[in-house]
């Protein structure tokens, strides 16, 4: 949980913030939804994997979500700052330039530009009691 501000420096290193390196070595790093990065640990990658190897192979959107999710993936090892050092095209993915938001979204981080994150939260401000009425919706039966 949370939401941290840092910058991305001109290799591509970052720092994260001490509770989201809590006696970790090694983190995974992929391409996210919305053009910001997903960081696993080891344990939950692994569970992603595996809810992944559950799609059909045969389906052409499997595939392409698949290719897209694994062929930016990379692990991570901090160094002795904190730091990880991110792809290059990770980065350009994420349109990385220097001003990062760092947030913790339930069992993943995410990486986001500092004013594609701040677009994305300004876009959806005002739909946020809408989407949690249609996430939350109670059914009659459970009353």
């Amino acid at each position: 949980m949370g939401e941290y501000h840092h910058n991305i420096d001109e290799k591509g290193r970052i720092v994260l913030p001490g509770k989201f390196r809590e006696d970790r070595t090694k983190i995974v790093v992929t391409r996210g939804l919305e053009k910001c990065l997903y960081l696993y640990t080891m344990e939950d990658w692994e569970k992603v994997v595996n809810k992944l190897n559950e799609l059909p192979f045969t389906k052409k959107d499997a595939r392409t979500f698949m290719r897209s999710f694994f062929a930016g993936a990379s692990v991570c090892e901090f160094d002795k700052m904190g730091r990880i050092n991110i792809t290059s095209p990770l980065v350009s993915y994420a349109n990385l330039t220097k001003e990062c938001v760092v947030i913790g979204v339930n069992d993943r981080i995410e990486i986001w530009d500092k004013d594609l994150f701040e677009s994305f939260m300004d876009d959806n401000s005002s739909k946020l009691e809408e989407i949690a009425e249609n996430l939350f919706e109670v059914s009659s039966e459970a009353l």
